[in-house]
């Protein structure tokens, strides 16, 4: 670590002092091109905190890449001394009450996943002299997103534990003056290096997924229909398999637990040497599974809905952080989830208690159903898609800063507590420049059993609510019942995020999709396809260069 410390030192030291202007033409129509040299006092009006922005850059003139290699490599520093505090406060656990225990040991996770985010991002812009590839620049946008949700869990976390004053004195400020910094890499980088419109979505394209698990062995062979569009999509193709390994409580398989099959799945693998496959035969497991970074490209196959079920029953309200009170989390990239139930137990009265956390990016859940009540799916960050899945809750039952959508999917509002009203959705973008947000297409919003059946005419439901200032959060061409609330939203806290939000509705369907008596927050829109097409997946998450290789059905555009 200290010779590459060094190494990408000396690299920076020699852009900041060259000061030469990219020969490279602008490749976006910005009034500024980012090759101009500009001062510091101009570049940062363009981020959130000018101020901090002026303090960090060298009082020299130069141009947006540089700046942003400059912040970049300066966002990886801190991180890394972050990580040291961090690491000597946990030194002293043995003095600090539990729940600041857990909080700071979920601050030491994001804080290493976040040195990844940033060496990667560093590599990547400091391989250029100005431009990306778009496919890199959403990369490096979707990294630099990611790190400063990290530190947002990590304050929200710190916050809510039993009082320290010596951990909030020692990592508060450390915490604020290291997303500020954070914020400003994102901007300049969204300043320099993304383009205004980013994509223009093809055509509509439905790739269509056969015979996915009516035998294990079938597995690797997929048939990639295109039902409408162009002629490029016929034929068939292949998900890359390395190794299949089987899970079986009864011991007829490779392994018994599913930890032990996780266990056994090789490191650091690239997708193009093919997905390790778990078959998890039916079973109801009472595991807690944790997929860890190293763990690339795992794809984890049930029986079906109902059939294969993980569960656990971890809370807040029983002392865990919410973060770890996933039943399932994963975090290796490329994960494929498909016909698995995720559950978590604690029920109405535990409050926080995640089924499923996910921070993997490029990941895939297919005909899975996710089961809880506060906080079921929590969608951390990085980009994930979700199709033809069932999602049960109460409270903010979809929350995070991912950018995720959702496909085909099943919505249900359960029956909350005395008091309580639902919200479907509780998104946390914190930064205007952050590429997150929740796209919900072509899926059903309507009461599970419970609630339906329910006399409780007290117990509403809204379509979401400002969790974070800049929360996001669209509906297209989906059904909506009568169960949703004609106000639609919900507020956080008074007037909190209603100016600063996004959330928007398109061509939806049923007796709740009436838009006549929605909130009137500024932030609030009803759109039209060509705003709408900014959410498909096409666009949203560049799906069309990374999820066919999952072998998952998608629509690529609106329908």
């Amino acid at each position: 670590m200290d010779c590459k410390l060094f190494f990408l030192s000396f690299i920076v030291v020699i852009n900041l002092l060259s000061l030469i202007p990219s020969p490279f033409a602008n490749a976006y129509n910005y009034t500024l091109p980012p090759s101009r040299p500009v001062t510091p006092d101009f570049i940062c009006k363009f981020t959130p905190y000018p101020i901090s922005c002026k303090s960090v850059l060298p009082n020299k003139t130069s141009n947006v890449y540089d700046y942003t290699r400059f912040t970049v490599f300066k966002s990886l520093s801190q991180t890394l001394r972050f990580q040291t505090l961090v690491n000597n406060f946990l030194r002293l656990r043995a003095a600090l009450p539990k729940t600041t225990v857990a909080a700071l040991e979920d601050c030491q996770f994001l804080a290493g996943l976040s040195v990844d985010y940033l060496w990667s991002s560093f590599g990547a812009i400091n391989a250029t002299p100005s431009a990306l590839p778009g496919w890199k620049t959403e990369d490096v946008q979707t990294l630099l997103s990611a790190i400063l949700t990290n530190q947002e869990t990590c304050y929200d976390g710190l916050k809510s534990a039993s009082s320290s004053w010596r951990v909030r004195n020692g990592l508060f400020a450390p915490l604020a003056n290291d997303t500020k910094l954070f914020s400003v890499s994102l901007a300049l980088f969204t300043k320099g290096w993304v383009p205004k419109n980013k994509l223009v979505p093809r055509q509509v394209t439905q790739r269509k997924l056969f015979g996915l698990v009516d035998e294990f062995g079938s597995t690797t062979q997929r048939r990639s229909l295109l039902e409408t569009g162009d002629d490029n999509g016929h034929g068939h193709s292949k998900v890359v398999v390395r190794e299949r390994v089987t899970v079986s409580q009864d011991g007829t398989g490779n392994f018994t637990t599913i930890n032990d099959a996780v266990a056994a799945a090789p490191n650091k693998t690239q997708v193009s040497g093919g997905y390790f496959v778990i078959h998890v035969k039916a079973g109801v497991y009472e595991e807690y599974v944790s997929i860890a970074k190293n763990k690339r490209y795992l794809m984890m196959i049930g029986d079906g809905i109902n059939q294969t079920v993980i569960t656990g029953n971890r809370s807040v309200v029983d002392g865990w952080t919410t973060f770890k009170s996933a039943t399932f989390a994963v975090t290796g990239p490329g994960f494929v989830a498909v016909n698995i139930t995720f559950r978590n137990t604690a029920g109405a009265s535990k409050h926080q208690a995640v089924a499923v956390r996910n921070g993997a990016d490029l990941s895939a859940f297919y005909s899975c159903s996710f089961e809880g009540y506060q906080d079921t799916l929590y969608t951390h960050s990085l980009r994930q898609f979700y199709r033809e899945c069932d999602v049960y809750g109460t409270v903010d039952f979809i929350f995070g800063n991912a950018a995720v959508a959702f496909q085909n999917c099943n919505l249900y509002p359960r029956l909350p507590m005395s008091g309580q009203f639902n919200a479907i959705t509780a998104q946390g973008r914190t930064d205007p420049n952050q590429n997150t947000g929740i796209s919900i297409h072509n899926c059903t919003v309507i009461a599970a059993d419970d609630l339906a059946s329910s006399t409780d005419g007290a117990a509403k439901t809204y379509l979401g609510r400002p969790w974070k200032e800049y929360s996001r959060t669209v509906y297209m061409q989906s059904y909506i019942d009568s169960v949703v609330d004609a106000a639609g939203w919900r507020e956080w806290n008074g007037n909190f995020g209603l100016s600063t939000l996004y959330y928007a509705e398109h061509d939806n369907r049923g007796p709740g999709s009436e838009t006549a008596k929605r909130v009137t927050w500024p932030g609030y829109h009803v759109i039209n396809a060509t705003d709408a097409k900014n959410f498909t997946l096409s666009s949203f998450l560049l799906a069309d260069n990374w999820l066919p290789q999952t072998g998952v059905a998608y629509t690529s555009g609106l329908i």
